[in-house]
Order: C-alpha cells, then sequence, then structure tokens
C-alpha cells in the first residue's frame, strides 16, 4: 500500500511494487476488437524510483493565477496550427509519418523558450519487414536536475484503404495529443521562457517525448507494438545525465496521453504510485469548473475519476514504468467508440472537451514547474 507525504509517496511504504504478477485480460472494444490490458495484482514496477523522483513538491495557483493560465489556452490554434495538419496517415516508415515528424520539429523550433530538440532515429524487423523509426524529444532545459514528462506517440495505426478509399487518420489515437503537447508548449511559451532564464539549470524542468511506433503491424505483441517507446527507454537507461543519474533517472513524472479528443471520457488512476498526482488533477478539474472556466461540462468531476481502473493499458508508458519510472497513464477507459476504426476523425471530436483537458493540464504544468 503506497502513503502519501504531501504530494510525494513514501517510497518505503510502496515496497510492495517489487513483485508483480501480470493476468492477461481482454476487454471487448468497438466492433468486437479484443483490447489487451495488464491487470495487475500489483504493480508492475521491477525497481523502485528513487526517492527523488517522487518528493517534488508543486506550488498552488490562486484563482486569478488559474484564469490567466487557462486564457493563455487557444483552441483556434490548437485546431486550426497544430491538429490539423496531423490528420494525415502516418504509420511508420510512410511519408506521411515523416511529414508530421518534421511538423512537431518545425513547431518547436518556432517558440521562444528555446527547446533542445533531439531525434532518437533507429530501424527494426516488423511484421511488414525492416521499418524506419525515430522518436522526437525535446528538452526545455538539459541542466536541469529532473524532469516532466509529457509523452504521447504520433504514429497512426497501419491499415488498408477502406472500400470508400478512406484511411486511417486516428484523431483521438493520437493526433490530439500530440496537439494538445504543441499547444500547451505554445500556450505556456512565455513562462517557461522566465522559469528557464530566471533560474537556469533549475531542479525541474519540462520534457516532451513524441514517440513514433506505438502502433502494431499486426497482432499486439511483445516485439510487435512500443517501438518506439522501448527503443528510447532502453537508450535513456544508458545515457548519463549527472554522474550518477540516467536520462531515464531524471524522469519525475512520466505523463503518457492516448485516445483522448472525444466528448466527456473517463480517465482513470491506474498506478497507486502516482495517486497524489491524478488526484491534484481530480482538484484541477474541479476548480476550473467552480470558476465556470470549463465548456461543456456538466459535473465538477466529469473526466478524471478514482474509482477503481480496470487495470494498466499495454501502451507506450511500459518501457519506462518497468524500469521504474512513475507514471500518469492519462487515456480513456473504455476507449472511445471510433478506436481502430475509420470513423476516428476530426467530425468525431469533440472540441470542448479538448479545450477543457488542455487546460487542466496547463494548470498542472503550471503548478508543477512553478511557472
Amino acid at each position: 500500500m503506497c502513503q502519501q507525504q504531501g504530494e510525494g509517496v513514501n517510497p518505503a511504504a510502496a515496497s510492495w511494487a517489487l513483485s508483480t504478477v501480470f493476468l492477461a485480460g481482454i476487454l471487448r472494444g468497438s466492433g468486437g476488437r479484443g483490447t489487451l490490458y495488464l491487470v495487475t495484482h500489483q504493480s508492475p514496477y521491477t525497481s523502485l524510483p528513487p526517492a527523488f523522483q517522487l518528493g517534488h513538491k508543486p506550488r498552488s495557483l490562486s484563482s486569478s493565477q488559474v484564469k490567466q493560465v487557462a486564457s493563455l489556452v487557444d483552441l483556434r490554434r490548437l485546431w486550426g496550427s497544430f491538429l490539423k495538419p496531423m490528420l494525415i496517415e502516418r504509420y511508420p516508415g510512410s511519408p506521411g509519418n515523416k511529414k508530421v515528424r518534421q511538423f512537431i520539429v518545425d513547431s518547436l523550433a518556432t517558440l521562444a523558450a528555446g527547446w533542445r530538440v533531439e531525434l532518437d532515429a533507429f530501424e527494426d524487423r516488423t511484421p511488414r519487414g525492416v521499418v524506419s523509426f525515430a522518436n522526437i524529444v525535446a528538452t526545455l532545459d538539459p541542466a536541469a536536475g529532473r524532469r516532466l514528462v509529457l509523452a504521447c506517440h504520433y504514429d497512426s495505426k497501419y491499415f488498408p484503404r477502406d472500400r470508400q478509399g478512406r484511411t486511417f487518420l486516428g484523431a483521438t489515437d493520437s493526433a490530439v495529443p500530440c496537439a494538445v503537447l504543441l499547444e500547451l508548449a505554445t500556450a505556456l511559451d512565455a513562462s517557461l521562457l522566465k522559469a528557464k532564464e530566471q533560474v537556469s539549470g533549475s531542479e525541474v524542468t519540462l520534457q516532451l517525448l513524441f514517440l513514433d511506433g506505438e502502433e502494431a503491424f499486426g497482432e499486439w505483441s511483445e516485439s510487435d507494438s512500443l517501438y518506439g517507446a522501448r527503443h528510447l527507454a532502453e537508450h535513456m537507461a544508458k545515457a548519463q545525465h549527472r554522474p550518477d543519474t540516467s536520462q531515464l533517472q531524471a524522469m519525475s513524472l512520466f505523463v503518457l496521453l492516448d485516445l483522448l479528443g472525444a466528448r466527456n471520457p473517463t480517465i482513470q488512476n491506474h498506478f497507486p504510485l502516482t495517486a497524489s498526482w491524478f488526484d491534484r488533477l481530480i482538484g484541477i478539474e474541479k476548480r476550473l469548473h467552480q470558476l465556470g472556466l470549463l465548456q461543456s461540462h456538466p459535473r465538477e468531476q466529469t473526466y478524471f475519476q478514482r474509482e477503481p481502473a480496470y487495470g494498466p493499458v499495454e501502451d507506450d508508458h511500459i518501457p519506462f514504468l518497468r524500469k521504474g519510472v512513475p507514471v500518469l497513464h492519462l487515456i480513456a477507459t473504455p476507449f472511445p467508440w471510433v478506436w481502430h476504426t475509420m470513423e476516428d476523425t476530426e467530425q468525431n471530436l469533440h472540441p470542448p472537451t479538448v479545450e477543457n483537458l488542455c487546460k487542466i493540464l496547463a494548470a498542472f504544468l503550471a503548478e508543477y514547474l512553478w511557472l
């Protein structure tokens, strides 16, 4: 049982996480497609995070500060400038994949905060032969001791064209999460620049990961899925950040966004170790609702729910989780009805929900990073 200490967790109380039991379960999704869940009796951490990863203390924003941060989110910019260019077929190795990758890199290059953007390029064998992949790693202040990581995957799943000639666009899976990350970096650009200039080499900074190759080419398996996440986690576990710290160990919290953009998703906490951070998201959602800052938002607690989760979903966080990185998995469960169908398009998104989630995350970042 994990115990909360302020906004952190007592690592000693989380020692149960060292032993793991996995049970495979199938939750039927849209069209009878099976979705693999990892239903765990205990945490799938294979090693406990160091204490410094769990003890970060955020700030608390005043009501006026919350309003100011929320006002920075621009749905028109998110939709027109960031989302629409990514709504193309973009499976790994395709022209669309390369186009979206360059678009993300170019978008980050325009920001005043000055991101260091790196590509983690590699090749791997797949059921479709050897395929080229490339993860995008954007770090605000590489000298900072710790990193708050926001991650998503920018590839789309490969499907043949349907009888109407349509390709799979993956609007919720995961163009919207990518657009949200770009909007957050843009909306908070001035604040991030100010924080970076005031405290160079600060204690914690922001890192964005746009991962390639999340989707399986055939049936989901250990070897046919999570290509980019597996490669990057392995690389970062070996790459030095400081003399006694790897790049992976520098991650204070890994927040993964996936399958977001449909109306009123249910987002549940999958990991007791990071429950205090999930509770903070619940609190922010309630506060924004009370301040009248969320649109088409019927209840104080519409998205983030404390009810027991289905069980951790196999997704890009798994390779990092297994190496001891604290994870928040922000994914809609059950999955949107459009999941892995040609209906996962812009027309089936719910703009107010996208804007609301972006505002909640903007406030979360402002508190975590002391912006």
